[in-house]
């Protein structure tokens, strides 16, 4: 199954993931920054779900920030490692965001965070309810995602509209690894959100910061001139006026 794909793939790279992600230019100088901005600029006292949270890195900031973090992610190491980052600061868990979240309280969170992480399911609409269910009202949805325009162009994909299973061989965390992901178009982005309670409230395609041009100066040179990603603030519509 493709899923255990993913997690095969996530449990071989957990080690050098958490080893670089402090500076590895696409996610310390692409998608968290432009990422981060999207979230309220006070977090203190804040309540943050931290969904599909890899080894812990935008946990950490959140925390230092004074926010109360609760994280889980689909493979046991990067749960492992979120743990070991934060000091036991924060409650992590290993779960699969595709299923109830059961052990997060209905209107209970204030922000809801997901980054670089919906492209491992296929059908986002399960998933979208849950962080509606989760998210106190008018609380905060911030994801990162691919963008819809470069993966159509990355996987020379011919159907566009089509939600299409596709992979491709990640080679910056160690040894080559077969990811397995989903690609689909940018209204396949935007209506499980709309279509679930939220409306959009901003949409950033990113541009990188100039520490991502000292290490990396071919990507930052693309980076500025197509994106990869793509950063979507949606807040929660108040449960009774959801049409």
């Amino acid at each position: 199954m493709i899923k255990e794909k993913i997690i095969s793939a996530y449990e071989l790279m957990a080690d050098k993931y958490n080893e670089l992600i402090d500076h590895k230019p696409h996610n310390a100088y692409y998608d968290r920054p432009n990422t981060l901005q999207l979230l309220p600029p006070d977090v203190k006292g804040k309540t943050i779900l931290d969904a599909a949270c890899g080894p812990g890195k935008y946990a950490e900031i959140l925390i230092s920030k004074g926010a109360t973090v609760k994280g889980f992610d689909i493979s046991p190491k990067m749960i492992a490692l979120a743990i070991k980052r934060n000091n036991s600061k924060g409650e992590f868990f290993v779960h699969d965001f595709s299923n109830h979240f059961s052990m997060v309280e209905d209107n209970s969170c204030d922000i809801v965070l997901c980054a670089l992480a919906l492209q491992y399911i296929e059908d986002w609409t399960f998933t979208i309810k849950e962080f509606y269910r989760v998210l106190k009202n008018s609380g905060t949805l911030v994801i990162s995602i691919e963008h819809p325009f470069n993966d159509y162009i990355f996987f020379k994909s011919n159907k566009y509209f089509d939600i299409e299973h596709v992979k491709c061989t990640w080679k910056g965390f160690g040894q080559p690894i077969e990811v397995n992901s989903f690609r689909r178009s940018l209204g396949e982005c935007i209506s499980p959100l709309t279509d679930n309670g939220f409306y959009i409230d901003k949409l950033v395609e990113p541009k990188p910061t100039k520490e991502f041009e000292q290490l990396d100066p071919r990507h930052y040179k693309e980076l500025n001139e197509f994106p990869a990603f793509l950063c979507i603030r949606a807040i929660k519509k108040k449960e009774n006026s959801i049409e």
